[in-house]
């Protein structure tokens, strides 16, 4: 990294790139508030170095791809060694791909043949399209909280402003309203919700897409009865279960939540953690389901993508899924995580800060709201206190310490972090939530939540 007098700044940088990029950045969630000029010019395990020279302990972890750790050297090494050998044809299949596609059908539960794709959202998106390609349906279902990616049918009703709850609320415009009409959105964890949705609109809703844990607000736990409750649901009316693993997959389980919970989907959607930052994702499920893509010949619903199964991404899965299977990974993260939890509960109830600190495994996050009862449906994180939770956020950067300064947004441990990253966490978090407080809260919250609904 060069430095001295003449050395590019991260503010020279960010203003070049708003010149020609609109905002800055190449994704919506990346213009932060206060880190408009944050310029990242490496990573490594644990950290990051910025173009100010700067070097943070990284809690956010790319929204939680890189389990193992930024630049993993076994990772990196397999994909460079893929991509010296054999580049992107775009017909036929490399064998990488077939052991792939192998090993996912061995972990994952609802597995039985399986597709590759370059995002989690192409993932979710094919989902629905063969859902309604079998059943012939028209409805899709999904939950208050859950983020299914980008596309029109599910683009609705994640971080929603109170009084958008209950109703429509597209997190962007340029959506047709009949797309919008297609969608039930229904609340989580909400049985006798779900009982109610198929009861009147059964014989016409094709899929049900749910995140077994809503971690794009953070993490609210589902209740096992709830699931239960979607499959049995689905089951009767005929209609396609799809958990959207994106998230829980890998990072919680090589078996994905489904295997924590023991309730078989009969779709699956996975990315972020599949290969610890490489640009991949995947659709399995049932064999009668998959046998509709357009992969097979005839088959009447089309599926295509010019990098799927690129052989170096390709690579970097087998070699994440080679470490996560033959090295502790799971038990050293979740060891760090109940640490993490357990004691920042007890540093809140100290400080007298009201916090309910909860997540699963790696992922943690601290909702500043009256306990000790773990939230569980979206309408209980609108007590959360934004003010603090994305205050306290910006003073850890003055601790050399990262957690994404949005609302609602998840912390992440990885392979690569250590006890005594941990100790700098709780640390660094005691001094920021104290130096918040004696503020009396953060000020401009303006755009310091995303996914919220359109602005019209």
């Amino acid at each position: 990294m060069s430095s001295g007098p003449d050395a590019p700044s991260g503010a020279r940088i960010a203003e070049r790139a708003r010149t020609v990029v609109p905002g800055g950045v190449n994704s919506g969630q990346r213009s932060i508030p206060g880190l408009t000029d944050l310029v990242v010019t490496g990573t490594g395990g644990a950290r990051f170095r910025t173009a100010d020279g700067r070097e943070f302990t990284d809690f956010h972890a790319a929204f939680g791809p890189p389990l193992l750790g930024h630049n993993d050297p076994e990772v990196a090494r397999a994909a460079a060694e893929a991509g010296a050998r054999i580049g992107h044809m775009g017909v036929g299949v490399t064998e990488g791909e077939v052991q792939l596609a192998e090993q996912l059908v061995e972990l994952i539960p609802s597995v039985e043949k399986v597709l590759l794709t370059s995002t989690g959202s192409e993932a979710t998106f094919h989902a629905l399209r063969v859902s309604r390609a079998a059943t012939g349906r028209r409805l899709v279902v999904k939950f208050q909280g859950c983020y299914h990616g980008w596309h029109d049918s599910v683009s609705l009703n994640v971080i929603s402003a109170p009084e958008k709850v209950g109703s429509h609320d597209p997190i962007s415009t340029g959506i047709l309203p009949e797309v919008l009409d297609a969608t039930l959105v229904l609340p989580f964890n909400d049985s006798e919700a779900v009982r109610r949705a198929f009861a009147e609109h059964g014989h016409d809703i094709a899929a049900v897409i749910v995140e077994p844990v809503p971690h794009n607000v953070g993490a609210l736990l589902p209740h096992q009865e709830f699931l239960t409750t979607l499959r049995e649901e689905t089951t009767r009316a005929g209609s396609v279960l799809v958990f959207d693993e994106v998230i829980t997959g890998f990072r919680h389980d090589l078996g994905g939540w489904q295997s924590i919970c023991g309730v078989t989907p009969d779709l699956t959607t996975l990315g972020k953690a599949i290969a610890n930052g490489a640009p991949v994702g995947a659709i399995g499920g049932r064999a009668d389901l998959m046998d509709l893509f357009s992969t097979r010949p005839g088959a009447p619903a089309f599926f295509a993508g010019t990098y799927n199964g690129h052989p170096s991404v390709v690579a970097a899965a087998l070699a994440t899924l080679r470490k996560l299977r033959e090295e502790p990974v799971h038990a050293h993260v979740y060891r760090l995580g109940n640490r993490v939890r357990a004691e920042l509960t007890a540093l809140y109830a100290r400080l007298g800060v009201p916090a309910v600190v909860t997540g699963h495994g790696s992922v943690f996050v601290s909702y500043f709201m009256p306990g000790p009862e773990t939230p569980r449906t979206y309408d209980d994180l609108l007590a959360n206190d934004a003010s603090l939770f994305v205050g306290y956020r910006r003073k850890l950067l003055d601790h050399g310490l990262f957690e994404l300064p949005l609302n609602l947004k998840r912390s992440h441990i990885s392979y690569a972090h250590t006890d005594a990253d941990v100790d700098r966490l709780l640390e660094g978090t005691e001094a920021a939530v104290k130096a918040v407080l004696a503020e009396g809260g953060a000020r401009d919250l303006e755009n310091a939540s995303t996914m919220g609904g359109a602005v019209n």
